[in-house]
């Protein structure tokens, strides 16, 4: 491969997903998971452009959560139209969760050295905005809204669906890892959907924030 292909594979790898954002939200992950304290409330701060909750809506109560050991086979979003394939990923060199491959633009990646879809905590999803020349599995994520509903399917034949709570725009510039990936409320089953936000930088093919969707767990079947 030569020095143009691989600084362009680089920079392609950089505009799927911020992943210098995610760094350092894992930094704290890769730290050691519970140290994200347990009841942290939704952002309210200027630094966040939130789709927010309407003053009327009345969502559905929590489920008990479910085992840990199921792993996600499927990601299913119906609002979205997305039904797309899950794959574990670990961290990379620098502690950032490593990205699903950039030429299967379709697949989601899950932390899994965290929390299993279902079970009480935060599972972490990330996916791709867009490509080159395409766009991705998340690129309309920031259209979800409160009421949504995200549906995971386990290798343990279970179902994890969860109700979207919130869906954020988090600044990388004042970027609060806690907020983001922490558990709003103690002993649920919670969900978050990150990829890509704000404003496109040719320069250094990176985006301005992210998106950040949370989703609890209402409802579990076979």
């Amino acid at each position: 491969m030569s020095e143009y292909e691989r600084s362009s594979a680089t920079g392609r790898l950089l505009m799927g997903v911020t992943w210098v954002v995610l760094l350092l939200g894992l930094w704290l992950w890769g730290r050691e998971v519970t140290d994200v304290p347990q009841g942290i409330a939704a952002p309210t701060t200027g630094d966040m452009a939130a789709a927010g909750r309407p003053a009327q809506a009345e969502l559905p109560p929590s489920v008990r959560p479910l085992g840990q050991a199921g792993v996600p086979l499927r990601l299913d979003i119906p609002a979205l139209g997305v039904q797309a394939p899950v794959l574990a990923r670990g961290l990379d060199r620098k502690g950032a969760i490593e990205a699903p491959p950039f030429d299967q633009p379709g697949v989601v990646g899950w932390y899994a050295a965290g929390v299993s879809p279902g079970a009480a905590g935060t599972a972490l999803f990330v996916g791709h905005v867009d490509t080159d020349t395409r766009s991705a599995v998340f690129y309309r994520l920031s259209s979800l809204r409160p009421g949504a509903t995200v549906r995971v399917i386990r290798d343990d034949g279970r179902v994890a669906e969860f109700t979207v709570e919130t869906a954020e725009i988090l600044d990388r510039d004042h970027f609060d890892a806690r907020q983001a990936y922490g558990p709003r409320q103690p002993g649920r089953a919670e969900l978050r959907l990150i990829t890509c936000g704000g404003t496109f930088d040719r320069a250094s093919r990176t985006y301005s924030a992210n998106v950040v969707v949370s989703a609890y767990l209402t409802g579990t079947g076979l």
